[in-house]
């Protein structure tokens, strides 16, 4: 075999070889400016939508300011609480007209009514609580007897019906019991 018919091949191959790879470099090269041009004209990411308001801790209540009647369970104050600032800023009066609510606004005047006994009697808002699950009220122990929930029991079933519910602005809002006439009896 000669040198030249050994060249021939080689000489063809390395130059395919050569075309091949300038080939691919332009075409990498041309890819890449090719790509920076295109992701340029992308239309970026719409902004991520608006987060939705913060909402309250799932066990801090709302307050309750619909003026509608309510049916839970009441107790009463604990004599240690004898005395000491409710949330208005008056001592507690455990022979007073007084209650707490997590959810009425303070200042609402309620008629309270057991539902065992039918008795009734009106309080004032004045503090918050009561923080036993499932309570929706805590009462001074006088209103308590009134209605007819014994120390030795310390709980009853009892139907909350605002008079007048205090509003944000200043106004007052009529509530549920707002024209009972049973209400001005009980004052």
């Amino acid at each position: 075999m000669s040198k030249s018919t050994v060249t021939a091949p080689f000489a063809s191959i390395v130059l395919a070889a050569s075309v091949a790879l300038a080939s691919t470099v332009t075409l990498t090269i041309d890819g890449c400016s090719a790509n920076d041009t295109a992701e340029a004209s992308i239309a970026q990411p719409a902004p991520p939508a608006p987060a939705e308001p913060p909402q309250p801790p799932p066990n801090k209540p709302q307050p309750d300011r619909s003026g509608l009647t309510r049916v839970g369970v009441a107790s009463f104050y604990a004599d240690r609480f004898a005395g000491r600032e409710m949330a208005d800023g008056a001592p507690m009066d455990p022979g007073g007209d007084n209650a707490a609510s997590r959810t009425l606004p303070i200042g609402t005047t309620a008629k309270v009514t057991n539902i065992a006994t039918g008795r009734s009697a009106v309080v004032k808002i004045r503090d918050r609580g009561p923080y036993a699950r499932g309570r929706l009220l805590d009462l001074s122990p006088a209103t308590a007897q009134a209605i007819g929930i014994s120390r030795q029991k310390g709980i009853a079933r009892v139907r909350v019906s605002p008079i007048a519910v205090p509003l944000p602005d200043g106004t007052v809002k009529p509530g549920a019991a707002a024209h009972d006439p049973e209400v001005a009896q009980l004052r």
